[in-house]
């Protein structure tokens, strides 16, 4: 590929992965709800499209997930803010709702993966901007049957959306009095049940956008070895802000930025 296509190429994802890690660092939100909508724009724009796009996307997010959930869950484990009872319950679950959301999201065109990536991306947005600490649905999280079902159900979402567990677990372990910092901990484990088994079924998935150089089945390999580095700069640079300031402002200023780019994701698909 000549320079002149790699470069702009290379620009865009540092800029992408420094975005997303100070962002995920700043407000506690998972770097794959901004990686998602950031690499289907600029992918766009450099004029990297196709019926699948939106694919390579979520795969390329969620391995990148793998990694970054790794580094999550040791920081927060040092700090005794990982809840590994709960962990156990629910990984399997999350894991197996995973592997069935690549299945779903293989065999669906991109056109709808961004409606769906819309829709759920302005339900998110909608809690960030409105969400208080005060709602609840149960004092506990949901135990037997109501686990495995509500776990894959979490599991699907979460590959649908090309996330981890930081923008649909916190929320819902919040939701069952599960304290704040012990929910972000405990999310960040789900990350990786959902990351793991869906990244190596995307790495066997063909796919094909035109000239995306380096794809390893949906994966697209220079992106993910650019993010990974730059949201390990920049994710504890947020995270030094966000400990200097309230960010609950900056939570509902990113809400209503969510919803944006959800309402312009799916008119987008809906006039062409």
């Amino acid at each position: 590929m000549e320079i002149t296509v790699l470069l702009p190429v290379i620009v865009s994802l540092i800029v992408i992965g420094a975005f997303a890690g100070f962002l995920a660092g700043l407000l506690g939100v998972g770097g794959g709800i901004v990686l998602v909508p950031c690499f289907f724009y600029s992918f766009q724009a450099l004029g990297f499209d196709g019926p699948q796009l939106m694919q390579v996307c979520l795969a390329t997010s969620l391995a990148t997930i793998v990694v970054t959930s790794i580094r999550s869950i040791e920081s927060h484990n040092k700090k005794g803010f990982v809840d590994w009872e709960i962990l156990k319950k629910w990984a399997p679950a999350i894991a197996i709702g995973a592997t069935c959301g690549v299945y779903i999201a293989a065999n669906i065109d991109s056109v709808t993966l961004q409606l769906i990536f819309g829709g759920l991306g302005a339900l998110i947005g909608l809690y960030l901007v409105f969400g208080n600490q005060s709602w609840c649905l149960a004092d506990e999280l949901p135990k037997g049957i109501s686990c495995w079902v509500l776990g894959s159900i979490l599991g699907s979402l979460s590959v649908l959306l090309g996330i981890g567990g930081g923008s649909l677990g916190v929320p819902f372990m919040s939701l069952h009095r599960i304290a704040t910092h012990k929910a972000v901990g405990t999310a960040a484990g789900f990350g990786l049940a959902i990351a793991i088994p869906s990244t190596i079924l995307w790495l066997f998935v063909p796919i094909e956008v035109p000239n995306l150089p380096l794809n390893l089945g949906a994966v697209n390999l220079p992106a993910f070895l650019l993010i990974v580095p730059m949201t390990f700069i920049f994710v504890p640079m947020g995270a030094n802000v966000a400990h200097r300031m309230d960010a609950k402002p900056l939570k509902r200023l990113f809400g209503v930025f969510l919803l944006i780019v959800a309402i312009n994701m799916m008119a987008q698909t809906l006039w062409n």
